[in-house]
């Protein structure tokens, strides 16, 4: 329940919004908005304060797997988008599926890709103990997402998780 002391330390340091927040035992996740990306630093400056660490102290993402399938099937597509909270998939568009670890590094490789191509956002989870990214578009556009997307994890820095840790 540490969670909820966390989102009113954000709250009541800053002007922040909360967007979601999921409370799981082990892989729950808050999220703030703002309009001044200064207004979320500095919440999430007071949330690391609350539990005494660093940003420096995260464990380093990783993609644990990625695929893309090339011009998706009817039926494929149909059972997607049952599932979906995003876009819809068409037939025949590609689609590409990430997993992180941490899950919420999810969200950053889709705000990633969807800046660096014309991509629809089918699903983003983003807690658990994976994060799930989902995108489809065309050929072209989801190769250049997916490389966004894993450069994107590729670039954050963290401490190496120790055997068991993950």
């Amino acid at each position: 329940m540490q969670i909820h002391r966390l989102i009113d330390r954000a709250l009541k340091a800053t002007s922040v919004q909360p967007g979601t927040l999921v409370v799981e035992r082990a892989y729950g996740m808050l999220e703030v908005h703002h309009d001044d990306k200064g207004q979320v630093l500095a919440a999430g400056n007071a949330i690391l304060e609350q539990i005494g660490v660093a940003e420096s102290d995260r464990m380093q993402p990783r993609v644990v797997s990625n695929t893309v399938i090339r011009s998706i099937e009817p039926y494929h597509a149909m059972i997607l988008d049952k599932i979906r909270f995003g876009q819809m998939i068409k037939p025949g568009q590609s689609l590409f599926i990430m997993e992180t670890e941490p899950a919420a590094y999810a969200a950053l490789a889709a705000n990633e890709a969807e800046k660096a191509a014309d991509i629809e956002l089918v699903d983003v989870l983003t807690f658990g103990a994976f994060g799930r990214l989902y995108l489809a578009g065309t050929e072209s556009e989801i190769d250049s997402a997916a490389q966004a997307a894993t450069a994107a994890i590729a670039g954050i820095k963290g401490v190496e998780a120790k055997s068991g840790e993950r």
